[in-house]
């Protein structure tokens, strides 16, 4: 039995963080995400952070769970002139290329859906949106940045969970086409997030 005082700090220890750094909860939750990679039994680990509702931006994230924003992908909901609704995953460093994203899935033009239509669409809300475990299996594109990664992380989603796994099983669970389709804020070109 640890002493109250230790507790917290053996507590800190097993969340992977040390004396003084901001404490994560280590409880885990699973959300549909989760089922999804223990049905398919794919490793993965689930890091909850604290939500500041006026900033749900990947840099923030980032800092939250201890990534650079190279490692924080985030899952944006755009819908195909032919193909109709489909998720673009992207890092936290880069914004979608809503012409790559036509040509890689298809369509001659991609939009954006509204912020009012990500919930009815897919169960997730606007920075809980997860590729895995939507309310219908849309077509993934993933940017082709993520496999030079060693470990993602993607929402588990809900606000405040991440989901850490390798890149190639993310591909796996999502059925996810690898392509070019994010670029990194500051070049040219149209579209934006």
């Amino acid at each position: 039995m640890f002493p109250a005082g230790n507790l917290d700090y053996f507590s800190g220890c097993l969340a992977g963080l040390w004396p003084g750094e901001q404490e994560l909860s280590f409880i885990m939750k699973k959300t549909n995400a989760a089922r999804l990679l223990d049905k398919l039994k794919i490793a993965y680990e689930i890091r909850e952070y604290p939500v500041d509702e006026t900033d749900l931006s990947a840099a923030s994230v980032a800092k939250k769970v201890g990534l650079p924003p190279g490692q924080v992908f985030k899952t944006l909901v755009a819908k195909g002139d032919k193909t109709g609704v489909i998720m673009g995953i992207v890092s936290g460093e880069a914004e979608i290329d809503l012409k790559a994203l036509a040509s890689a899935s298809g369509n001659k033009k991609v939009e954006m859906v509204h912020l009012n239509e990500v919930l009815p669409l897919t169960g997730y809300i606007r920075g809980g949106v997860s590729p895995l475990g939507a309310k219908k299996n849309y077509p993934v594109y993933l940017d082709r940045s993520a496999l030079t990664q060693p470990i993602i992380s993607i929402s588990a989603g809900l606000r405040g969970m991440q989901i850490f796994l390798r890149p190639a099983d993310l591909v796996t669970a999502a059925g996810a086409a690898v392509c070019d389709i994010g670029r990194v804020v500051g070049e040219t070109g149209e579209g934006k997030e």
